[in-house]
């Protein structure tokens, strides 16, 4: 078939490197205009500008599909792959390839339509995750379902990890898809209504961890964002990033247990990490960083910083 690919982080990388591979031909890829970044605020491609650079692909970079030149560029596709694009695709866009347009989205679909599927998993606990493929309409993430594979969320996947599996997965799956699409029409499913849940967009504001959480909570904090915004807290004047974390099972001999302790307290700090006081329960601290350096493991980060009796805030 011959195909059209819209994609912009990271996360679409994979699929894009997987459909250059297939039998498919890409036409075309889609992705959003450069865009300033960094203290020099200098022009940067996106992930996905920058790798169909490298496999000599056609790269288009429209403001807006509302642009009847932009849309008119999908006239003459068998379909459009699209893979956290963001730009929104409005109907004459979405019918404008022969057989449609077909997103590959990182969550079990109904449950976390939206913009960030991982780190919502993450927050809420969810045992399990998983790619859907399904036919884009109008409506945000609800379109009839093509295919779908499950994966469990391991105790300390972060969303990093989870990215990146999905991301293979997503590749995986969206050119079996394709494959049987070639030759004749797919089974879909219509999403249910009921179990529908909306994945908002993860904000900085939500990086500081609120001690009076349980142990659990602030856990699920630290792993939904870790790589971005990654969870933070306060120790007087300083900020400190909280990269990694395991939950403490037992209460440390040589502090107050838990129970007893002020939320955000640390109750012991030696090279095996920095276990702090929960609104119920503990967590232990493995790997932290100071706002201006590098990420280190607690046995490093205490040589600079002791921190037993210390609180958070």
């Amino acid at each position: 078939m011959r195909l059209g690919f819209a994609g912009t982080p990271e996360f679409a990388v994979p699929a894009l490197d997987a459909l250059a591979r297939s039998p498919h031909t890409l036409e075309a890829v889609f992705t959003k205009p450069d865009r300033a970044a960094g203290r020099g605020r200098q022009l940067q491609s996106s992930p996905v500008k920058l790798r169909a650079r490298d496999l000599g692909l056609a790269i288009l970079q429209p403001a807006t599909f509302k642009d009847p030149e932009a849309c008119e560029a999908l006239r003459g596709l068998d379909a459009l792959v699209v893979v956290a694009y963001g730009l929104i695709l409005p109907a004459p866009a979405l019918a404008a390839p022969r057989l449609g347009c077909f997103n590959i989205h990182a969550s079990l679909l109904p449950r976390w339509r939206g913009a960030a599927p991982i780190q919502r998993a993450l927050l809420a606990g969810d045992a399990i995750t998983g790619i859907t493929i399904m036919r884009m309409q109008a409506q945000l993430d609800a379109g009839p379902i093509l295919a779908a594979r499950a994966i469990d969320i391991g105790p300390r996947d972060t969303a990093g990890v989870l990215h990146d599996r999905l991301a293979r997965l997503g590749a995986e799956l969206i050119c079996q898809t394709l494959d049987a699409l070639a030759h004749g029409p797919v089974a879909e499913t219509p999403q249910p209504q009921a179990g529908v849940t909306y994945a908002g967009k993860v904000s900085k504001s939500e990086a500081p961890i609120d001690w009076r959480q349980d142990a659990e909570q602030v856990l699920r904090q630290v792993r939904a964002f870790n790589p971005t915004p990654v969870a933070e807290t306060r120790l007087g004047a300083l900020q400190l990033r909280i990269w990694e974390a395991d939950r403490l099972a037992e209460p440390p001999a040589l502090a107050a247990p838990p129970a007893l302790a002020a939320p955000g307290t640390v109750l012991h700090a030696a090279e095996r990490g920095i276990d702090v006081a929960c609104g119920s329960g503990a967590i232990r601290i493995t790997r932290l960083q100071l706002a201006g350096r590098k990420p280190l493991a607690a046995a490093e980060f205490l040589k600079a910083q002791p921190l037993a009796g210390a609180r958070f805030a």
